[in-house]
């Protein structure tokens, strides 16, 4: 095996069946911290999207027939190959998300472990009957080609969440990078080809347009998507036309809700990165805080302290704790709730004014004090570093305003009282919910959300086995049965 030790050249391209592809069209990929162009990529091209999906349902046949003991040797080693190239992915995904260093050694490294740990997971047989009669086995197959549709939060890691059990399972995959960081997942591709046979993983860059092409392709069994609902529902209607398989991991509008009996300097901190990890620019992240009235003042203003030491800047920077908004339709967004905000005349516990003269995308951390329930940056998800503390008294009614939502992605409770913690949270409509902890993760923790917030599942064997059809096998042993 070939160790590539380094990113082969600073020229980005589509994957089609193993090879590099450029396009009649290129587009920009912009660092958010100053708003330059760092380079252009392809905008595949239609034609090109059938060219690899035709060389995806080639590779399918030999790959499902690989033993998955193979398989998982080959997804074990790309992590390997990812963890030789660290360094230089996390130099790239910082330039091109905005994420600091620290996010960007977590994302890197975690898909190592990622790739490292699906790798070892399978699905047996399930021997449902055998007796002297009949034997009656559920096998699980795989499903053929996959779209992973990947957004620019996470681009790594949410990636792997798809490529990992894709690949275990026996399916080849095409990767479709957001078209805002494009450049860690073409690259990843790249340097994997020598791992795998062509057309086997492939990645094509592109707009708007490519997505809608790979959910309404007939020649792709199933997507994987994570992004926002609004555009999920649009990929199931899409999805409909050869019901292709789909996993969605959508929006969030996530509750914190916070006991009187808390120290308010101890979790101020946890309570900030559940809200701000990622610049908030993360669907699990606390997006609604819910705090008992009785420690509302202390824990705003432990709040307000800490936020007042982390640093907003460039990732690149050693000292930067928290990064830019990531695009700018996305830094547009969050000006709007910022604007709602002062024409409704809520008020501010930190933050409020957004720089203009910045030359990134870069929005202060801000609290809004007790803002109605019904108000826009209540109901609805901004994406980004503004975040609404809410007062509450009673626990039925706290419980109730947490689920009036049709999120139902995570959620955190907080309190000293653990029998009251658990009691909340069983009561939260949600995937995954959190007690005096938040965003813990696992390959072996399904991951998925309620109502609105998705669809199906990652992680775990619950994920895997989304990448895959039963198939029940019976058989009479009966002498003359036929």
């Amino acid at each position: 095996m070939t160790v590539q030790k380094e990113l082969s050249s600073t020229t980005f391209t589509s994957t089609i069946n193993g090879q590099p592809r450029t396009s009649p069209t290129t587009a920009p990929v912009y660092n958010p911290a100053t708003r330059e162009i760092i380079t252009e990529v392809p905008v595949t091209t239609a034609q090109q999207l059938d060219e690899t999906v035709a060389a995806a349902r080639a590779a399918f046949t030999g790959w499902a027939a690989t033993p998955i003991e193979e398989r998982q040797s080959i997804v074990s080693a790309i992590g390997d190959r990812l963890e030789e190239l660290a360094e230089e992915f996390i130099a790239l995904l910082i330039k091109e998300q905005g994420k600091p260093r620290a996010g960007a050694e977590w994302e890197v490294y975690g898909s190592v472990a990622w790739f490292r740990e699906i790798a070892k997971q399978s699905l047996p047989e399930e021997v449902v009957t055998d007796d002297e009669s009949r034997r009656v086995v559920t096998r699980y197959t795989p499903l053929g080609v996959v779209g992973a549709i990947v957004p620019w939060n996470f681009p790594i890691l949410l990636a792997v969440w798809k490529i990992a059990p894709a690949l275990v399972a026996g399916n080849t995959i095409i990767v479709k990078p957001s078209p805002f960081t494009p450049l860690c997942d073409l690259k990843l591709v790249e340097v994997l080809q020598d791992l795998l046979p062509p057309g086997v993983l492939s990645a094509v860059s592109g707009d708007d347009n490519l997505g809608k092409w790979m959910t309404n392709h007939p020649g792709i069994d199933k997507i994987a998507f994570t992004g926002s609902t609004e555009t999920g529902k649009h990929v199931m209607r899409s999805a409909a036309g050869n019901l292709k398989r789909l996993t969605l991991e959508l929006g969030g509008n996530d509750p914190a809700i916070v006991l009187p009996d808390v120290d308010p300097a101890k979790v101020a901190p946890q309570l900030f990165w559940a809200a701000f990890q990622n610049n908030a620019q993360f669907c699990n992240a606390s997006k609604r805080l819910y705090i008992h009235e009785d420690v509302y003042d202390a824990v705003r203003d432990a709040l307000v302290d800490y936020a007042r030491t982390v640093k907003v800047g460039d990732g690149a920077e050693d000292d930067t704790q928290l990064g830019p908004i990531q695009n700018a339709p996305q830094f547009e967004k969050v000006q709007e709730y910022f604007a709602d905000c002062k024409e409704n005349g809520y008020a501010f516990a930190l933050g409020g004014d957004i720089d203009e003269s910045e030359s990134g995308w870069f929005v202060p951390v801000t609290l809004v004090d007790n803002p109605p329930e019904d108000s826009r940056l209540v109901r609805e998800e901004p994406f980004g570093p503004i975040l609404p503390l809410l007062k509450w008294r009673d626990e039925d009614d706290v419980i109730t305003r947490a689920n009036d939502t049709p999120y139902g992605l995570g959620a955190t409770v907080w309190g000293k009282d653990l029998e009251a913690v658990q009691r909340i949270g069983r009561q939260i409509a949600a995937g995954t919910v959190w007690l005096n902890e938040v965003h813990q993760y696992s390959p072996y923790q399904v991951f998925g959300g309620h109502k609105q917030s998705g669809l199906g599942a990652e992680n775990s064997l619950h994920g895997l086995a989304e990448y895959t059809n039963w198939q029940t096998i019976t058989i009479n042993k009966t002498e003359g049965a036929v």
